[in-house]
């Protein structure tokens, strides 16, 4: 069977491919669906011996790679703008052109392959990036609250924990009672996200003592947790702990790597 290469020019509802042969000729060019499952039928039939199939970075390119590569379809995934620089010099650009672009991209080799995350990554990042976006709006909504009770001359206080703010709120109503129904939409909301972020808390907190507690394999985190339990008491270390995987996460994430027990 003859080895051919595929370039996928992918967008949100379509991808063009390109099927060329080891000279650089093309066999087929065509669309479908930007499915994985779609793709590789079309694969299938239109590219039986395909060596190499390149597509670029983009926002369904991890949805796109791992479901072709489940599949048993050879996919790599190239840098957008390092194919740019290589597509931007043809004449005539266009999604079936870019297509036949990588295609020839996937021929030469001319390309740096970039690591396409697992889900499980993309999972974590998801989960950080939510907690980042409530602990945001909590802050601009408590902001907000401060500032539209200052215009009425009533100050909220260092109300740092919602129990001593829901206090201080009950005070203030009794001096003004009309404002309640006012602002009691934005008061809602705010205990709403905030309860959302003290959920994700519990998780930590789970898995905090479960490290303390049910994990018997060495490890630095739960030797300093073990060691903070002796001196602080198992509470405090239990927080202490909860903490140290967010934002060990947070670093992991960052800096691509894997973590690795000590």
């Amino acid at each position: 069977m003859v080895e051919v290469y595929v370039g996928l020019d992918v967008s949100d509802k379509s991808t063009h491919l390109c099927v060329v042969d080891g000279f650089g000729v093309v066999i087929w060019s065509g669309a479908c669906a930007s499915d994985p499952q779609a793709l590789a039928r079309t694969l299938r039939t239109r590219a039986p011996g395909m060596a190499r199939v390149l597509l670029e970075t983009g926002p369904l390119s991890s949805f796109l790679y791992h479901g072709l590569v489940d599949r048993g379809v050879p996919a790599v995934c190239v840098c957008a703008r390092h194919a740019k620089g290589v597509l931007s010099a043809r004449v005539n650009k266009s999604d079936p052109h870019d297509a036949e672009g990588l295609a020839q991209m996937a021929r030469t080799g001319w390309f740096k392959e970039v690591r396409i995350k697992a889900e499980a990554t993309h999972m974590d990042r998801a989960r950080l990036k939510i907690r980042e976006q409530l602990v945001g709006a909590r802050q601009a909504m408590a902001g907000q609250l401060r500032g539209l009770l200052k215009l009425f001359g009533l100050r909220l206080g260092a109300a740092s924990t919602p129990g001593k703010r829901r206090e201080r709120l009950v005070a203030l109503f009794a001096q003004r009672p009309d404002l309640e129904p006012i602002l009691a939409p934005l008061i809602e909301s705010l205990e709403a996200i905030e309860a959302q972020i003290a959920r994700s808390s519990r998780q930590l907190a789970a898995a905090a003592s479960a490290l303390l507690g049910r994990v018997k394999r060495p490890c630095a985190l739960r030797d300093w947790g073990l060691k903070l339990a002796k001196t602080k008491g198992p509470k405090r270390a239990r927080v202490a702990v909860a903490r140290k995987p967010a934002i060990l996460l947070h670093s992991l994430w960052r800096s691509e790597t894997e973590f690795r027990w000590a």
